[in-house]
């Protein structure tokens, strides 16, 4: 877990396992050229895939590895929530893994199976003592509607993860005060999704503060990080806010910072 989080507890995750799930995986390549920055910068850990980690194994080697175990069964069509076990923990744990992670989907078609996995994923991840986490994603990937956006719904898919198993939970939030009670029902350390790329990074920061002031952990971010013109200040931002406490504003000005000297 001290690979994973700080030693405030706390986590910055850049999340770069999109090829196993969509077609839109445009900066994951140019974003890992950028470890050392980011990792200078605050970066805890990523989210890979079993071949990223062959592709570029000197990268990681100086941050915290999450490996992914599940891909999903229609790449093409993410609309499609259902994922099949492709990867060990031994399989991980060959690459140098510091832990594993998978989805799970209550309330899907195939909540059976992803119920399952996490599992399988959670006993055999005990028995090698390697951190497990579970995505726990309520109908589907995305907010496909009003009960899959709801806190009571959120809270309860982030409980069954931790009932399945998981050390960490991985799970959105809806930007509600009330949100709180997803962090309270989990009884894990709770990573927040970084969400679809948004165009205002201040209204982003934005909603980070929000989710650390309710108690999450950290942030699991991909394409809010992969897509920005300025990577790295996105991470120096979501290391003033995560790791010293700071403002939106004040990490803003770190972006801005970092983007002039992006820039010079």
């Amino acid at each position: 877990m001290s690979r994973i989080f700080s030693n405030d507890g706390k986590s910055i995750m850049l999340a770069l396992d999109g090829y196993y799930f969509s077609t839109k995986t445009a900066g994951i390549d140019q974003t890992i050229a950028l470890l050392p920055q980011l990792i200078e910068n605050g970066l805890d850990a990523v989210i890979v895939t079993y071949g990223m980690a062959n592709l570029y194994t000197e990268s990681f080697k100086n941050v915290g590895m999450v490996v992914r175990a599940d891909l999903s069964t229609s790449v093409f069509d993410a609309r499609i929530p259902q994922t099949t076990d492709i990867l060990s923990v031994e399989d991980a744990l060959k690459l140098g893994a510091d832990s594993v992670i998978s989805m799970t989907f209550p309330g899907a078609d195939g909540e059976t199976a992803s119920h399952k996995m996490a599992w399988d994923l959670a006993k055999a991840a005990d028995n090698w003592n390697v951190p497990y986490m579970c995505e726990t994603l309520p109908y589907s990937y995305h907010v496909t509607s009003p009960e899959s956006n709801q806190i009571e719904t959120i809270a309860a898919a982030a409980r069954i993860g931790t009932e399945l198993g998981a050390d960490i939970i991985k799970t959105r939030l809806t930007g509600n005060p009330a949100d709180v009670k997803i962090i309270e029902a989990a009884k894990r350390p709770v990573l927040v999704l970084g969400g679809p790329k948004t165009d205002n990074i201040l209204d982003y920061f934005n909603y980070v503060k929000h989710c650390m002031d309710v108690g999450a952990k950290g942030v699991a971010v991909g394409r809010n990080i992969t897509l920005d013109e300025n990577p790295i200040g996105v991470v120096a931002g979501l290391n003033r806010i995560i790791h010293q406490n700071g403002t939106a504003e004040e990490a803003y000005q770190s972006y801005q910072s970092s983007f002039a000297l992006l820039k010079a």
